[in-house]
């Protein structure tokens, strides 16, 4: 019943947060200079084609009404018409979620194995050189943006040794049946979660290699690689695995760079696009799914920490 009561609390606080980022949004992107019927005028366009083309779109209502139809839309499935394309949002939204999908999907692949690594060898290995150089690396690397270490990647990878496309533009067919298109911007994703999920298991291991429990395991002449691995680690993974939902929202937000950075032609360079041509509708569609996804992974993260800890989900 308590859970049952808390849940229902998330959830209600869950609505009013997607409510509010899509109020700030529309009114911020309202405010801005231009609109779609400029963009689709082109330069130089007569002023009265522009107020008939702003006619026929709705833009010439007031921003409340505006807002009003877009929200009566969503609360029944309907995420609208682009303005420039006059596509459905949804059928746009629904072709660019495919390599947002492969590239989330990758990382979180290559993420996992590759964090509980690095955060077990620096545990094992505590105050040693294996731990030092693993900890500044994760602190390093952590402080670097996205976009930055995109460029450095590219450079290297793509334009000096040639090993990989530097953007996936003229490439077609799966995204994930070509991985000279996918590595790097899987990496450039990974990095920073790898970094800070890395320390987080480390920490957690540390813990759990002090305790008693393992202490007198080793006394009873287990060996160590069997208890790191069978007995220390998946006690030290509850922390990891709540951390791995709020990285959920992370990626969200790092796909979108990547993906406008390397052109591989997903939600991010939809979202670009939205914005440049000034469609309102497709942008107010994919904030919508980003706010719905973000808030219901962390939403589900703190219904699943109240579970399993009830005085730390109300502190939370």
């Amino acid at each position: 019943m308590i859970l049952a009561r808390y849940a229902g609390t998330r959830l209600a606080v869950g609505l009013a947060q997607v409510l509010g980022v899509v109020v700030v949004v529309f009114t911020i992107a309202a405010a801005l200079p231009g609109d779609a019927a400029v963009v689709i005028a082109g330069d130089d366009a007569d002023p009265k084609r522009i107020a008939q083309l702003r006619e026929l779109l709705g833009l010439d209502r007031p921003l409340p009404v505006q807002f009003g139809h877009w929200l009566t839309g969503l609360l029944h499935g309907d995420l609208g018409t682009s303005a420039v394309s006059g596509r459905p949002v949804a059928d746009m939204l629904g072709v660019a979620l495919a390599p947002t999908l492969t590239l989330a999907a990758l990382a979180f692949v290559v993420l996992v194995p590759l964090a509980l690594l690095l955060g077990v060898a620096a545990a094992a290995r505590r105050d040693r050189p294996v731990d030092r150089t693993i900890t500044a690396l994760a602190v390093a690397l952590y402080a670097a943006p996205e976009f930055a270490m995109a460029i450095v990647l590219v450079a290297v990878f793509a334009v000096w040794l040639g090993w990989f496309a530097p953007t996936a533009v003229g490439a077609g067919g799966s995204l994930l049946l070509q991985p000279q298109l996918w590595v790097l911007p899987v990496l450039v994703l990974v990095i920073r979660p790898v970094c800070s999920l890395t320390r987080l298991v480390r920490a957690s291991m540390i813990t759990t290699l002090e305790s008693e429990y393992i202490r007198h395991t080793l006394r009873l002449g287990v060996p160590m690689r069997r208890v790191i691995w069978r007995h220390a680690l998946p006690g030290s993974l509850t922390p990891a695995s709540q951390h791995l939902a709020r990285v959920t929202d992370w990626l969200l937000g790092g796909v979108v760079v990547v993906e406008a950075v390397f052109a591989l032609g997903g939600l991010g360079q939809v979202l670009v696009a939205a914005v440049s041509s000034r469609d309102l509708p497709l942008l107010m569609g994919l904030v919508a799914v980003f706010a719905l996804v973000t808030v219901t992974v962390n939403t589900v993260a703190d219904i699943v920490a109240y579970q399993l800890n009830p005085v730390a989900g109300v502190a939370a």
